[in-house]
């Protein structure tokens, strides 16, 4: 099979397309022909050493992807063979992800694709899905789980909502019954924002933001899923709800975080900073749970035309695709795999 691997850290260029032989699959797990890669920013930190020590002595990158079991291990149903599937954190603690015509992973790892979903959207989920489902679902309130209409009287500001995982919150917070708030840069992102599903963009650079948003909620965000925590949090306190939730997933800016401390005494904030390697199984689970829920209704859909645009490579061009996340391509980078 043809794969993308790395053997040192560092940048785009220390990844290499080789011939290797297809894994077989050990007992609990499935082998997975993959049609879509997705990559995510936490895909180059990893590559570059930024944001995990390399653990192997060969890697083959990406968490995200969607393709077809073909193989099963020993103690896994055989029925599962021609099934199609999603999956996500392939390559967290392990050298096999989804950068390659075959990966394994753990059977739970390989979540069932409805055959109305494309590979595109599988390949889409993951990390982006699933955070935005813990993002809003850490309040001290609840809820605990996301399904339609446990959200409803609630207001989510989804930060950055043309991001990928902002643009999950979105989706994930109107299909719950949430208001939608979303703050962008610029009117492209807003209409991306818009037809994500947001009933409300905000331009942070123009006017006053928090009296903007204010006027959509008077009494306050109830939950705030935040990209860019150092240069937002200003904002957020100045719209948070009492007992509010700021759920921080990146620090996009690399801005210093500063805390008034009375301010957010006064406020009962909840700051739940997250990332889903620690989130726990029992968080992991009831996410996936949720999230395939999601699918089947079609709450998740991808492209320009929902807010995420595509960003298409194939698989001998990985490295192009890892310079394209990280350089801000605006929507999801995927690389096709196999047809």
């Amino acid at each position: 099979m043809k794969a993308i691997i790395y053997r040192d850290n560092g940048g785009p260029d220390v990844l290499q397309l080789v011939e290797r032989d297809r894994p077989t699959p050990a007992p609990g797990e499935v082998r997975v022909r993959v049609a879509v890669s997705g990559v995510n920013p936490t895909d180059w930190q990893a590559r570059s050493g930024v944001a995990h020590r390399k653990l192997f002595s060969e890697i083959t990158p990406h968490l995200d992807g969607a393709g077809v079991i073909d193989a099963v291990g020993d103690g896994v149903d055989p029925s599962r063979v021609g099934q199609r599937v999603w999956l996500f954190m392939a390559a967290a603690g392990r050298p096999t992800g989804t950068a390659a015509e075959f990966t394994v992973v753990p059977a739970d790892q390989a979540v069932p694709l409805p055959d109305e979903a494309s590979f595109d959207v599988g390949a889409s989920l993951g990390v982006p899905a699933l955070t935005a489902h813990r993002a809003l679902t850490v309040a001290e309130d609840g809820p605990r789980r996301l399904h339609p209409g446990v959200l409803d009287g609630k207001v989510v500001l989804a930060a950055g909502g043309a991001g990928a995982v902002g643009h999950a919150v979105i989706q994930l917070a109107r299909w719950a019954g949430a208001t939608v708030i979303g703050t962008v840069s610029g009117p492209q992102k807003a209409k991306l924002a818009i037809a994500a599903g947001a009933h409300h963009v905000i331009n942070y650079r123009e006017g006053d933001p928090a009296a903007a948003i204010r006027a959509i909620a008077p009494d306050g965000v109830d939950i705030v899923a935040e990209v860019a925590l150092g240069a937002n949090l200003a904002l957020d306190l100045a719209v948070l709800r009492t007992r509010g939730t700021i759920a921080t997933y990146a620090n996009q800016g690399g801005h210093a975080v500063e805390l008034n401390v009375g301010q957010n005494m006064v406020l009962n904030t909840r700051l739940q900073f997250l990332v889903l390697y620690t989130a726990g199984p029992q968080a992991r689970a009831a996410a996936v749970e949720d999230v395939a829920v999601a699918i089947r209704d079609g709450a998740l859909p991808v492209g320009e035309e929902h807010g995420l645009p595509l960003h298409r490579f194939p698989l001998h061009r990985t490295a192009d695709a890892h310079r394209a996340v990280e350089t801000g391509a605006v929507g999801k980078v995927l690389v096709d795999v196999t047809p």
